[in-house]
């Protein structure tokens, strides 16, 4: 991801994060994808009405699927509004997909959805982590580390 990338999802209105993911793992390798998407759903999302929490991604037939990802339904929409928790598909290149494959199926990876976000274009992105669980040991020091840092900005507010 380069300096450009990350300044664009900066500034982009819309950045669903998945904090629980951050907390449960250590990321090994990110990437962007782009998902498919129906009807009402990118209006809920530009809304911010999406979740990623229990949200896990799997491979299946050679194609990248989210699961449990939660979006509800457009307050707006009618009859034909969407189901909040169907399965997406998430669009990435083929070699990306088999990296994916390959390393999810070893022991102790995973892969998970981090963030949702609008591009420059207008179009909803997910950024999905290949990562590894933490330990209890790993969460406690992840915390120690979160309430350390609070107290450092504490400081220099102070000052």
């Amino acid at each position: 991801m380069n300096k450009a990338e990350q300044e664009l999802r900066k500034k982009s209105p819309i950045q669903i994060r998945n904090k629980k993911a951050a907390f449960e793992y250590h990321f090994v390798d990110t990437f962007t994808a782009g998902i498919v998407l129906t009807g009402t759903e990118i209006k809920s999302i530009r809304m911010g009405k999406a979740s990623l929490v229990d949200a896990y991604c799997i491979v299946l037939n050679g194609e990248m699927w989210v699961k449990g990802m939660n979006i509800s339904p457009y307050f707006y929409g009618s009859y034909n509004n969407h189901n909040a928790k169907r399965d997406r598909k998430l669009l990435l290149t083929k070699r990306e997909i088999r990296k994916l494959e390959d390393a999810g199926k070893q022991v102790g990876f995973t892969i998970v959805p981090t963030l949702i976000f609008i591009d420059a274009r207008g179009r909803a992105k997910v950024d999905i982590a290949l990562a590894r669980g933490k330990k209890e040991f790993d969460k406690r020091q992840t915390l120690k580390e979160k309430e350390d840092r609070r107290e450092m900005e504490r400081a220099v507010k102070h000052f």
